[in-house]
């Protein structure tokens, strides 16, 4: 008895497993749905990316937040404590007097530095516009 070798096949006939071949339809078809698996896994990717994104910009807004208010009452604390401070050499009106002008001025300056950037802003992107 002769054992027929699993790897020899006869002519014209394709051995089992192996592709056959279909021509220029089937490479395109292949190429098409190659293309939808990588556009799927794209859409995969950008939207574990997006939902990283989104946890990631609430977790720093809330820390953003947290910041802000600590910082505020740490500068309300040192406004209450200057102002006790101040009290016991100029007394209590005259402390708030104090405190209040200097808060004041400080406050005034920044709204017209504000104001004179709001305008520098405003003038370049008129001229930058009719370029």
């Amino acid at each position: 008895m002769i054992e027929n070798d699993s790897k020899v096949s006869e002519p014209g006939v394709e051995a089992p497993g192996s592709a056959p071949n279909e021509g220029i339809g089937g490479a395109i078809k292949a190429l098409i749905d190659d293309a939808q698996t990588l556009i799927q896994a794209e859409i995969a990717y950008r939207k574990v990316q997006a939902a990283y994104g989104l946890a990631q910009a609430k977790a720093i807004a809330v820390l953003i937040v947290l910041g802000l208010a600590f910082g505020f009452f740490t500068l309300l604390a040192l406004v209450v404590g200057l102002l006790l401070a101040l009290s016991m050499h100029f007394g209590v009106w005259g402390a708030l007097a104090i405190v209040g002008g200097v808060l004041g001025v400080l406050a005034g300056i920044c709204l017209m530095l504000a104001l004179r950037r709001i305008s520098r802003a405003k003038a370049a992107l008129i001229s930058g516009s009719r370029a």
